[in-house]
């Protein structure tokens, strides 16, 4: 099931966020009611409150705020406003806003904000109501991941081919395990084969086996990867890193149903199902040339697309904590999570290894012995290298410097410490700045 947004509009000035929403999986219903939108929150039958702008301060947008807050203190609220002023900003916290944009932002800055405000609300199952078997290994509450279990819930609903992107590290070959844990085909063989890792001279005898006697060494017939996922999923690892004689093998298996052996004959008949992942754009490299059209129109019939974590960090703390149990359990420690300076600095980072990268990291901590809490020490020599050393463990000192660098620009400020606007807010407010 989606999660589900209403969008008050009462000037009709919100037309470009309900598209949005949609684009992103959002089921969005769009009210000039006031009391529609809060009949709704009364009834828990929406996980988002979006309110736009309004004459005269906002003053209707800042009641209906208030009045959401009073009704459901967990609900989030995104306030759009025509006015910036910090006057109005804290007026919009003392509300109880989540979240405030200018109307006329940009479509990245509302998907940001929807990506933040999606950690929230709670997981709900996939669209035919049965949760995902072994879905919790997919680790994450932002809209990003929200999308990718959607994704695979539908994909596993058909038997049709698919073909997963992202970049190193996302975390493809899982997607594509729960595709076919999901599906039909749960009780056959998954077969996982790494393109870029088989040689060419080996190719056909890998792929499709070989008949006794085939060529030197041959002592008895043995069945390809293709043979042994036989009535289930054959999944090709970076296919965009396949050779193009292997892609024409490949298509030729695809198209015909049927391969031969080494050696052989006679065809055998296949019955699997293709899941493909790449972390190169084949759509580009299909368009020139450099990967086979007939071949990519072949294997992209549903698509799974996974975010880099750089563009869901919300989904960091989360990762983080699996991996603490994880590691817990097997170096039977006692790390109670991480010191919230560290954290920022993590969420902060660019990650360009991907939720693998950040597993890796969480290990070689755990190898080095951590703290009972983990600290910025305790991390990587490495990755502390790359961070830099933090300025300063004070919090409040992390504000004033960030709005100093920024000429007590605050929207700039919150950008530089990874934070959200109104949550730069809370923490002046907190510290009296």
């Amino acid at each position: 099931m989606s999660l589900r947004a209403v969008v008050f509009t009462a000037e009709g000035r919100l037309e470009s966020v309900g598209g949005v929403l949609r684009q992103f999986g959002w089921e969005a219903t769009e009210s000039k009611a006031e009391r529609d939108v809060l009949e709704r929150v009364e009834r828990r039958s929406t996980d988002l409150v979006i309110i736009g702008p309004t004459p005269g301060y906002n003053r209707t947008g800042l009641a209906l705020t208030l009045a959401v807050r009073s009704r459901d203190p967990q609900c989030p609220v995104l306030l759009f406003t025509e006015c910036s002023s910090e006057e109005f900003a804290i007026d919009a916290l003392r509300a109880g806003a989540n979240d405030l944009l200018i109307a006329d932002t940009s479509q990245h800055e509302i998907v940001r904000a929807l990506d933040r405000l999606s950690s929230r609300c709670e997981i709900v199952p996939a669209d035919d109501g049965a949760p995902l078997l072994d879905g919790d290994k997919l680790i994450g509450r932002s809209l990003s991941a929200r999308n990718v279990r959607e994704s695979i819930a539908r994909a596993a609903r058909s038997d049709s081919n698919v073909l997963i992107t992202g970049e190193t590290g996302t975390g493809k070959e899982l997607v594509a395990e729960l595709i076919h844990r999901n599906s039909t085909r749960a009780k056959r063989p998954m077969v996982c084969i790494n393109c870029a890792a088989i040689p060419e001279t080996l190719l056909e005898s890998e792929l499709f086996g070989y008949e006794r006697g085939a060529f030197t060494g041959a002592q008895i017939a043995t069945p390809g990867k293709l043979e042994q996922a036989e009535g289930g999923t054959v999944f090709f690892d970076e296919i965009g890193d396949m050779s193009s004689y292997a892609q024409a093998k490949i298509l030729r298996a695809i198209e015909s149903r049927e391969i031969h052996r080494l050696g052989g004959r006679r065809p055998i008949r296949l019955n699997v199902r293709v899941i493909s992942a790449t972390n190169r754009d084949l759509d580009e490299l299909a368009m020139e040339d450099l990967f086979r059209k007939d071949l990519y129109f072949r294997i992209n019939v549903a698509r799974v697309h996974i975010e880099p974590l750089r563009e869901r960090k919300s989904d960091i703390p989360p990762l983080i904590e699996h991996y603490v149990r994880e590691f817990n359990r097997t170096f039977r420690t006692d790390v109670r999570g991480m010191e919230p300076e560290t954290l920022d600095r993590l969420t902060a980072y660019h990650w360009p290894g991907n939720v693998r990268e950040l597993r890796n990291v969480i290990e070689s901590v755990f190898v080095s012995r951590p703290s009972p809490r983990i600290t910025f020490t305790d991390l990587p020599e490495w990755l502390r290298r790359r961070l830099g050393e933090p300025a300063s463990p004070d919090e409040q000192q992390r504000i004033l410097s960030a709005l100093a660098a920024t000429n007590w620009n605050k929207s700039k400020a919150a950008e530089q410490l990874q934070w959200s606007r109104m949550t730069l807010y809370r923490k002046m407010a907190k510290y009296g700045i």
